[in-house]
């Protein structure tokens, strides 16, 4: 018997400006970018009226309200990343943690019913980072 599957991806960005710690090169000084986040979700449970796994409408609103605490900021001053390096590898981290606990806490029984599958963020079009996390049994090892 197959499984079957469905994911969905939004797309959406924000500026903002941050210098790269202990990065030997000229990233480590102050520079700004349009970053492009990626956001995946995924299910197997289609609503019985609409037959839609969500609304896009949903994970826009969530991702934008997301990415209006980054945007147009020093990403240097605002919390994580006063602590943690700026990075696009923990930028979609954080963005990752922060849609699921927004989608945890829906009131829409369809967003909590979603996982999480992916965050990507881009710097550029040429090279981003992506985050996601594995259920223990996947990925072998509990990180």
């Amino acid at each position: 018997m197959n499984t079957h599957l469905w994911r969905l991806t939004v797309r959406d960005d924000f500026a903002a400006a941050h210098a790269l710690r202990h990065y030997e090169g000229k990233c480590e000084r102050l520079h700004g970018h349009n970053f492009a986040v990626e956001l995946t979700v995924e299910g197997q449970n289609l609503t019985p009226d609409t037959e839609m796994l969500l609304d896009f409408k949903v994970l826009k609103t969530g991702l934008k309200r997301v990415l209006e605490t980054l945007d147009h900021r020093l990403l240097n001053e605002t919390p994580p990343f006063d602590r943690l390096n700026p990075s696009s590898e923990n930028l979609s981290r954080h963005i990752w943690r922060s849609m699921a606990a927004w989608l945890e806490a829906h009131p829409d029984p369809q967003a909590r019913a979603v996982r999480l599958h992916s965050v990507t963020v881009a710097e550029k079009g040429a090279q981003s980072a992506t985050y996601m996390e594995l259920p223990s049994e996947v990925g072998g090892r509990a990180g």
